[in-house]
């Protein structure tokens, strides 16, 4: 049997390849997914078929791309309208060379979500591998709030008869192969380890040590935020996205090709650390740090609208276009060629975004400076501990919800060490407040300082 496991950055999306003799699937491939072929071919296999656990909310998934390359057939859940592959039963059984592939319907965290159980027959006829998708992670199970918080309990309900009464009893020594690890939007706690089983699963994680009621009303108390692009996921994977056939290949653009874009009204995303950011960037610029990308980028960036970077290092571009196309932007115009050094240097204007540390931040709070602390972090995060007095708004919703920031004095941000602190002063500067500050390190810093937090 061979098997192979593919993480994708960013979005810590495993998908995974397996085979026996010359056969071959993918179990949820992404987009950019040369990667699988060129591993088929190191192992003398030909892609049979492409199984899809679920409708993908976080990115596009790359089955049609595969289909397209290799002629691998393509199937999916039940209970969607889907306009590409073939919808499978709830026990059908596939065969890979000497493995033998069942389909479980496994609905919870979507409806239509299915497991795939895996035997290898050359040494035996039980389940060797499950393929949960995002019904069970390590250390954490599915979120199950994507259809509404009506809908919430059903689900909830759905995904905990689907954990305890379709995968556990696959058996103990069963190796658990999830869609996400750990820091994926897809699970509020997952353990940051690829190795588990059902039995390990069933004996430590915190999910399962609950009752059906417990876990239910844990579920529908989650407060997870659901990015604008999931939208257009979720359109893309049902209908199937624009093929791509390879990698865009943006151009190499110098300062004045640069802004004569921005004219047209291209989006400028400077992908640089905050402490270069704020040192010097171009007005009306987005600060997305690069492994931020796969998230946060979501939050900001419209379809409809051409994508100019800026980079730290030219190296970095490859892997900002990964990140934006599995996400769904295609359109990546350019990058500004040697970077915010030939920009100033060809004696363009440059905006700065004020940058404070923390123990400045705490003189002027001991001082009564006139200041609005604005913490911009997860609703999970501000309920551990944040800054006495801050106010809290998630940094996605920071647009929409500029009515409730003061303008009339300044503006301190602070997230967890001052990456979407960063992001959250380049949209408040975007909207046309004068006095930002990002505090270098944030919360992080606050706490390493000895600073008091407050739960309240």
């Amino acid at each position: 049997m061979i098997f192979e496991r593919i993480k994708s950055e960013g979005i810590a999306h495993n998908s995974y390849l397996i085979g026996s003799e010359n056969d071959a699937a993918v179990i949820d491939p992404r987009r950019d997914c040369q990667i699988y072929v060129d591993l088929a071919q190191q192992k003398g296999l030909k892609i049979k078929y492409i199984f899809e656990t679920h409708r993908n909310e976080d990115y596009v998934i790359g089955s049609i791309e595969l289909n397209h390359i290799t002629g691998a057939e393509i199937y999916h859940g039940p209970g969607l309208d889907w306009k590409y592959g073939n919808t499978l039963k709830d026990g059908r059984e596939f065969r890979i060379g000497n493995l033998r592939l069942t389909a479980i319907h496994t609905p919870g965290h979507t409806g239509e979500s299915m497991s795939y159980a895996v035997a290898d027959l050359s040494s035996g006829e039980v389940t060797v591998m499950a393929f949960t998708g995002d019904a069970l992670f390590v250390g954490d199970v599915g979120r199950t709030d994507f259809y509404g918080p009506q809908e919430t309990p059903r689900l909830a309900s759905n995904l905990y008869d689907s954990i305890f009464h379709k995968l556990l009893p696959l058996g103990d020594g069963v190796i658990l192969c999830p869609a996400h690890g750990a820091g994926s939007v897809c699970g509020m706690n997952i353990a940051d380890r690829d190795e588990s089983t059902l039995g390990i699963e069933r004996a430590q994680n915190p999910m399962l040590q609950k009752s059906r009621e417990e876990f239910i009303q844990y579920k529908v108390a989650e407060e997870l935020e659901r990015a604008p692009y999931f939208r257009q996921m979720e359109k893309y994977n049902l209908e199937g996205p624009p093929l791509l056939k390879h990698l865009p290949i943006p151009a190499p653009l110098t300062p004045s090709e640069f802004s004569k874009e921005m004219e047209r009204g291209t989006v400028v995303v400077d992908t640089n650390l905050p402490a270069a950011f704020g040192g010097a960037h171009i007005k009306c610029s987005y600060s997305v740090w690069l492994e931020g990308l796969p998230v946060f980028a979501g939050w900001v960036l419209s379809y409809d609208k051409p994508i100019l970077l800026v980079l730290e290092d030219q190296s970095h571009l490859e892997k900002a276009v990964r990140y934006l196309i599995r996400a769904g932007y295609d359109q990546i115009s350019g990058y500004l060629k040697d970077g915010m050094e030939s920009w100033y240097n060809a004696g363009l204007p440059t905006e700065h975004l004020q940058l404070l540390t923390v123990q400045e931040l705490k003189s002027r709070v001991d001082h009564g400076d006139e200041l609005t602390i604005l913490d911009d972090r997860g609703q999970d995060e501000w309920n551990e501990g944040h800054i006495k007095g801050a106010k809290h708004i998630y940094v996605g919703h920071l647009k929409e919800r500029m009515t409730e920031i003061p303008q009339d004095k300044p503006v301190a941000l602070v997230c967890n060490v001052g990456h979407r602190a960063s992001l959250g002063a380049s949209i408040l500067l975007r909207e046309g407040c004068q006095e930002v500050y990002n505090v270098l390190g944030s919360m992080t810093a606050w706490e390493s300082a000895g600073y008091p937090i407050s739960t309240e």
